[in-house]
């Protein structure tokens, strides 16, 4: 007999195409830290370090400053400087040979420091203004006033025309529509202490150059009955 052979799909011809390969997964691979030889590593370095110095630079100019004195209020020429006259105030100054000219808070104020000129509310106490009471050319005048013969309000730093009358009508010779003391500033404008309380009088201070301070004393020795009268200037 001759034997059949019987194809149970097992075995292919030629022209049925290749066997099918078997999938193979592929091979992970881990990721690697850039080493120190990578470029990248470096760039990102003096990234970080530049941002670091930048930081720094713009966190010491923010506090490149420094405390001087500043006047509380407006402060006339002739008067002391007391602490309760000045503030603290910081300041950036632009070239550090600038701060000579002012007064740092880190430093004692001087004795006896008196203003050669006016400075205002506000402004930093220049070291040029200082000086003595002889640098001045002023004289601290002190002067009792009626309080209904002072007009307009009247504190330290006010500028004042200081009048003299005659009352009653004495001294007929004598004209007061003048000033006797124009344009002066006060210098101290406190209450009354005891003695000017009984007496009702409000006690000024004025800056008043020597020369008319004299004239100011002769003429108030010449009227037998004076009364003085401030006032105030806009």
């Amino acid at each position: 007999m001759r034997a059949v052979a019987i194809d149970l799909g097992t075995s292919h011809t030629a022209g049925a195409g290749a066997p099918p390969r078997s999938l193979t997964p592929p091979t992970a691979t881990r990721s690697r830290s850039p080493g120190w030889r990578d470029p990248r590593l470096w760039v990102g370095v003096v990234v970080v370090a530049g941002s670091v110095l930048l930081g720094a630079r713009v966190v010491g100019a923010a506090d490149d400053t420094v405390t001087v004195w500043a006047a509380a209020e407006e402060l006339a020429p002739g008067a002391t400087l007391a602490a309760d006259d000045l503030v603290a105030v910081r300041v950036r100054f632009a070239d550090e040979t600038d701060l000579a000219a002012y007064l740092p808070t880190g430093e004692e104020l001087p004795a006896d420091a008196t203003l050669t000129r006016g400075v205002g509310a506000g402004e930093l106490v220049p070291t040029a203004a200082l000086g003595g009471a002889e640098d001045t050319g002023l004289l601290q005048l002190p002067i009792a006033v009626e309080p209904e013969q002072l007009a307009g309000a009247v504190s330290s730093g006010t500028r004042v025309n200081v009048y003299l009358v005659a009352r009653g009508g004495s001294d007929r010779g004598y004209d007061s529509g003048e000033p006797v003391l124009e344009d002066v500033a006060v210098l101290d404008a406190s209450l009354a202490d005891e003695g000017y309380a009984a007496s009702g009088l409000r006690r000024l201070v004025l800056a008043v150059p020597e020369e008319d301070a004299g004239r100011f004393y002769e003429l108030l020795g010449s009227l037998s009955d004076p009364l003085v009268s401030v006032a105030a200037r806009g």
